[in-house]
C-alpha cells in the first residue's frame, strides 16, 4: 500500500510545476510532509549516528547557525524524496540545457546519476538538515560540491511559522547579465518545500536564451528556533 508520502509525491502536477519552473525558475511544493513526518525528521538532529558531518556556519563565515549532512544510506524517507523527485526534475534539467545549446546528460533514474557522481570521486552523502536559532541567518550561496552536480535542489521548512520561529524566509538572488540582481523572498509553511536552481538557469532574450546565475540562502531568525530539510541530488567530494 502506497505511504501519505507517496500519495501526495503522486498527486503532484508536474506538467505545472515544469512550466513555472521554466517561466521564473523555482517552484513551490504543497505541504508534501505532515506534522508527525516534520517532528520525525527533527528528531534525527540529535541522533549523531546518522550523520558524516557537522558545519557550524559562523566558523567559515557562512552566516549563524547550524547543518549536519545525513550519513548514507539515508533515512527512507528521505531517500523516497530523493528517488522521487529525482525523474521529472531530470527531465527538467535536460530541457534548460537543450534551451542553452547542449546536448541532454542527465539520465532518468537517480542510482544512474549518482553512479556519475562516484566516477568523479563524488561519493558522500549531500541531503541535509539545518538549524537556525534566533539570530541565525544564511549568507547566499551554491551548493555545488564537485564537477557533477544536478540543477535542481528541493527544500522542506520542517516547523511552524510565527509558532515555532519567526523571520527566517527562504531567499533567492537572480544575478542577470548585463542588468542588477533581482531577489525573491519566499515563505514556507510547515512541511512544504520549494525547487529552485542549484547554479544557472535559462532566460528567454531577444536573441534566444541566455543563463543567469542563481544563489540561496536564508532570512534572520528573529525568534525561535527554525529547522529544514534539504535534499541535494549530487553527491559530494
Amino acid at each position: 500500500m502506497p505511504s501519505s508520502l507517496e500519495k501526495r509525491m503522486a498527486g503532484l502536477d508536474w506538467s505545472l510545476l515544469q512550466q513555472t519552473l521554466d517561466e521564473q525558475g523555482f517552484a513551490t511544493l504543497p505541504a508534501l510532509l505532515d506534522a508527525d513526518q516534520c517532528q520525525e525528521i527533527i528528531a534525527t538532529y540529535q541522533e549523531d549516528v546518522r550523520f558524516r558531518s557537522t558545519i557550524d556556519m559562523a566558523r567559515y563565515r557562512f552566516g549563524m547557525g547550524q547543518y549536519r549532512y545525513y550519513q548514507a544510506p539515508l533515512p527512507p524517507l528521505m531517500q523516497q524524496l530523493r528517488e522521487g523527485f529525482y525523474p521529472e526534475l531530470a527531465k527538467t534539467a535536460n530541457r534548460w540545457l537543450v534551451l542553452l545549446g547542449h546536448d541532454a546528460l542527465y539520465p532518468e533514474t537517480l542510482s544512474a546519476f549518482l553512479k556519475q557522481c562516484h566516477e568523479q570521486g563524488q561519493v558522500r552523502s549531500t541531503p541535509l538538515i539545518l538549524k537556525y536559532e534566533a539570530g541565525g541567518y544564511n549568507c547566499l550561496h551554491q551548493d555545488l560540491y564537485g564537477e557533477v552536480y544536478f540543477p535542481f535542489q528541493v527544500v522542506f521548512v520542517l516547523n511552524q511559522k510565527e509558532v515555532d520561529y519567526s523571520g527566517g524566509e527562504f531567499l533567492l538572488m537572480e544575478q542577470r547579465p548585463r542588468a542588477q540582481s533581482r531577489g525573491h523572498v519566499i515563505t514556507l509553511e510547515q512541511g512544504s518545500g520549494l525547487i529552485f536552481p542549484t547554479n544557472h538557469r535559462p532566460v528567454a532574450g531577444s536573441r534566444g536564451y541566455y543563463r543567469t546565475t542563481l544563489r540561496h540562502g536564508v532570512s534572520t531568525i528573529t525568534a525561535g528556533t527554525r529547522y529544514s530539510l534539504g535534499i541535494i541530488f549530487h553527491d559530494a567530494k
